[in-house]
């Protein structure tokens, strides 16, 4: 019995299941399904929680929480559990009776747990961190909790600029999170041991190589609200936090082989294996490209010892491969034709995502054509050959055209594209170029009846690329664009679909703010902002609203190009990637200069010196 005492509804596990009769989709909170951890909690001296801010069938497609699940309870000593953020349905009736957020593999309030972490995929998950934290009874700001409540810690992509949730998280993760999470445990279980109190273990903590302790820095900011210096407040605390590699992706132990089936339809109900991680084709937009660096290859053994091995555990009837551009794997061809003959064993589809056009390899796709087509996912990202290669993108309308045509005539009829616009230098032209591009794709493979979703995306200059300086569209234009490529786009056999341009504002505005966004962040959840990556829940003029009592100026923070000088907010923050290099890929991209593959050929970027 905890400090809430028992979870069960009421002291009853039948009452508790009478209260989940009264939701949508209860199957979201009741655990138990097939590969679930189970340990003896008694045993246990590290109770964490793994904190995903979105729908359960949202995080159990995530291949990261079943990383870190398998990662963290393979160690004696140590329990991972899950926690989802409720449906608006079931976390009404939680308030109206009181009763905690809660794990799912044992009912633990959350609140009663030890180190309790959030993965920041999406910055509009934000409000549903503030929800779960609420649910919990615990504080949203980690000045105002007591001793003995849980440690607060994030990492992900987000993590790459914290700032937004400095005040929110005792300590982030920054990179790669398996061996970073494990010694962060392993030094709780020490302080644990010793009584240690929280400002004491956060200065241990802070020496792991990848931890970032956001209350040891003070950022000071000059009168035009630029920031002037990032003073340390602990002067044992590092002058920059490095993020953390895994260097080899190898380690058996880190494979998650019996991961947990999910109970409801998840977005991906699929085996999915991480075939390589990193890229080296230094697309000046993407984050992920940058931050991931260097390119660790898992071995073709390996790869295909886990994807039987997760097929056998689960039971899904499709297999996907993982990575950032899963055709520049170095064995490819002979990875997909061994997997192909698993696949017709056990009667299993092949799902290659994040292809690259000029990596389209006849031979894999007609071997898989032959069995099951699950569609193909590409992305040209521009319209225009110039803007291709301002992004660095490298492709030509001839290779798009060249590949389609290719995956056409191997009988594959179905096919996502996806573009972004409001890219630097973007004109109308390029944008025109986006339904050209899909008319001629539709001409040449018209007689195998072709169908084409298009997708677009809105640019947001994130941190740690090239594109960091640049300024993101007003939401106006973007909406105008979106008309403009609407229209052109009425063909027979293309679907097309957008992102909201005013959701994209509010990403923008934490992918690129400070500290002092976070009050904004506070009061747009307590104005009911919640599940705002979900377009039936955003709600702009609350947002709009929570902007303005704040002081926000948009212009500052989303709509101005900033200079090279600027110290930017996520200046401690070590992607190990030299700011000499972000520029002068910003500069080649003024020009529509591209830059070579650096498995290629080195670009100096610095992750490798």
């Amino acid at each position: 019995m905890g400090i809430y005492g028992s979870l069960w509804y009421n002291g009853s596990e039948m009452e508790f299941e009478k209260f989940l009769k009264r939701v949508e989709k209860p199957a979201r909170y009741i655990g138990g399904e097939i590969n679930e951890v189970k340990k003896d909690t008694v045993k246990c001296d590290v109770r964490f929680g793994f904190c995903f801010p979105d729908k359960y069938e949202i995080g159990m497609s995530y291949l990261g929480l079943q990383l870190l699940y398998n990662v963290l309870n393979k160690k004696d000593g140590v329990y991972c559990e899950r926690i989802f953020t409720p449906e608006t349905d079931m976390e009404a009736l939680m308030r109206e009776e009181g009763l905690p957020l809660f794990t799912l593999e044992t009912k633990t309030p959350v609140r009663e747990l030890d180190i309790v972490g959030f993965t920041l995929q999406y910055e509009l998950s934000y409000t549903n961190i503030l929800s779960m934290l609420s649910l919990a009874g615990i504080p949203l700001r980690a000045a105002g909790r007591y001793e003995d409540m849980p440690l607060i810690i994030g990492g992900g992509p987000c993590a790459f600029n914290p700032e937004p949730l400095a005040e929110i998280f005792d300590l982030f993760v920054i990179g790669d999170g398996e061996q970073a999470v494990t010694e962060l445990c392993d030094l709780y279980l020490k302080s644990g041991r010793s009584g240690e109190n929280r400002a004491s273990f956060l200065k241990k903590a802070c020496q792991i190589e990848g931890i970032y302790v956001p209350g040891f820095y003070e950022h000071v900011y000059k009168e035009n609200g630029q920031i002037s210096e990032i003073r340390k407040l602990y002067k044992g605390a590092p002058d920059r936090v490095r993020k953390r590699i895994t260097p080899d992706l190898n380690r058996e132990e880190d494979f998650p082989e019996k991961n947990i089936v999910p109970l409801i339809e998840a977005v991906h109900n699929r085996a999915v294996v991480e075939i390589f991680r990193g890229c080296g084709r230094g697309c000046r937009f993407c984050q992920a490209g940058m931050t991931q660096r260097p390119v660790r290859e898992r071995s073709m053994e390996n790869i295909i010892k886990t994807a039987q091995n997760q097929l056998a555990a689960t039971g899904f009837e499709e297999l996907s491969l993982l990575s950032l551009s899963t055709g520049e794997y170095s064995e490819f061809e002979p990875l997909i034709l061994k997997l192909m003959e698993k696949c017709r064993e056990d009667n299993v589809s092949l799902s290659l995502p994040s292809l690259r056009l000029d990596t389209l390899f006849a031979k894999a796709l007609d071997e898989i054509g032959r069995y099951k087509k699950s569609g193909l996912t590409i992305a040209p990202e521009a319209g225009t050959d110039r803007l291709r290669n301002v992004i660095n993108k490298c492709i030509s309308e001839s290779d798009i055209i060249e590949s389609l045509n290719q995956a056409a005539l191997l009988g594959w009829n179905t096919i996502k594209l996806y573009f972004m616009i409001g890219l630097p230098t973007e004109t109308y032209e390029d944008i025109s170029g986006i339904a050209d591009t899909v008319k001629r794709v539709m001409a040449i493979c018209k007689k195998n009846r072709f169908k084409i979703t298009v997708s677009i995306s809105n640019f947001i200059p994130k941190p740690h690329t090239p594109f960091q300086w640049e300024a993101f569209d007003s939401d106006e234009e973007l909406m105008k664009k979106h008309n403009f490529l609407r229209e052109r786009l009425k063909i027979k056999g293309v679907s097309f679909n957008y992102h909201d341009s005013r959701m994209s504002l509010i990403e923008a505005l934490f992918a690129r703010g400070d500290r002092r966004v976070g009050d904004c962040l506070i009061k747009a959840w307590e104005k009911g902002c919640k599940f705002d990556g979900w377009s039936e829940f955003f709600n702009y003029e609350k947002w709009k609203e929570a902007i303005d009592e704040s002081g926000i100026d948009l212009d500052f923070y989303v709509f101005r190009q900033r200079e090279y000088d600027e110290i930017q907010p996520w200046a401690t923050i070590d992607s190990l990637i030299k700011t000499e290099f972000f520029i002068r890929e910003n500069e080649k991209a003024k020009s529509a200069e591209t830059s070579e593959n650096c498995r290629q050929g080195c670009q100096e970027c610095g992750i490798c010196i």
